[in-house]
């Protein structure tokens, strides 16, 4: 794969994972205060990974460098302990998106 592809490919997985991060701070925006407050720690954590991505789209778009792997680790592990600290919340109230 050629560097231009593989930072295509890199910029699209980005973006697919920012809209899903968006759908579940949207579906946490729906939520009564007192739900909230029981993620709002890990809510706050979606926003700085969502600006993470941002910053990190933004510098793809500019320059594409040749290895993300250890920021696609990073941006994985965030993801995983996210989904497992929220995951549970969102599944028993029925909303996803």
């Amino acid at each position: 794969m050629d560097v231009k592809t593989y930072c295509d490919s890199m910029r699209s997985e980005l973006v697919s994972w920012k809209a899903k991060i968006d759908d579940i701070i949207r579906a946490f925006d729906k939520k009564s205060t007192a739900e909230k407050q029981k993620v709002s720690s890990e809510i706050n954590n979606l926003h700085m990974l969502v600006q993470d991505l941002e910053d990190r789209i933004t510098a793809l778009e500019k320059e594409c460098p040749t290895d993300w792997t250890s920021f696609k680790g990073e941006i994985d592990d965030k993801i995983t302990h996210l989904q497992s600290r929220i995951g549970d919340f969102f599944k028993e109230s029925g909303h996803w998106g």
